[in-house]
């Protein structure tokens, strides 16, 4: 046995069955940042960007990624969300853009997969939207940093 949850006795991958697990109330929140040139978070700042506001672009496409995670994570299971909230803040001593996204679901699984894609694709978001003015941006720090609910209980980051 190999101890993870998706690898079987002799070695396939598999999908968790969770049919038998109980719905609860689950939360998982993420985190990543943008470090790009203090230039190129001025520029966003004040709208600057010629493809549009970056802010608002990347704050939809982490919620549209939350929702299409199963999609793109092959062995994630579809679920319902019920709340997926990303934020967008400016933070000059990186300089860049601190990401977060919190997902909430009424489930037999977690969210973490969701929150940590939604910040992910927020954050590649901006890259592309960035990427003519600033081609050194960099993304980093993507991690979970807290979830609640399920077996396991609940998760805080140091």
């Amino acid at each position: 046995m190999s101890g993870l949850t998706h690898i079987d006795d002799q070695g396939n991958a598999v999908m968790v069955d969770v049919g038998a697990k109980a719905v609860t109330e689950r939360s998982a929140t993420a985190r990543a940042a943008v470090r790009m040139q203090p230039a190129t978070l001025a520029r966003i700042t004040e709208r600057g960007i010629a493809k549009g506001d970056v802010l608002t672009i990347a704050q939809l496409a982490g919620i549209m990624g939350a929702k299409r995670t199963a999609d793109l994570v092959p062995l994630c299971h579809p679920l319902p969300l019920t709340s997926v909230e990303v934020r967008l803040t400016q933070d000059p001593d990186l300089p860049g853009l601190a990401i977060e996204a919190i997902c909430k679901v009424s489930g037999k699984t977690g969210v973490e997969m969701e929150a940590l894609t939604a910040v992910s694709v927020a954050a590649l978001t901006v890259y592309d939207m960035c990427k003519a003015i600033d081609r050194g941006m960099c993304i980093e720090h993507v991690r979970l940093v807290a979830k609640s609910g399920g077996r396991s209980g609940d998760f805080v980051a140091d």
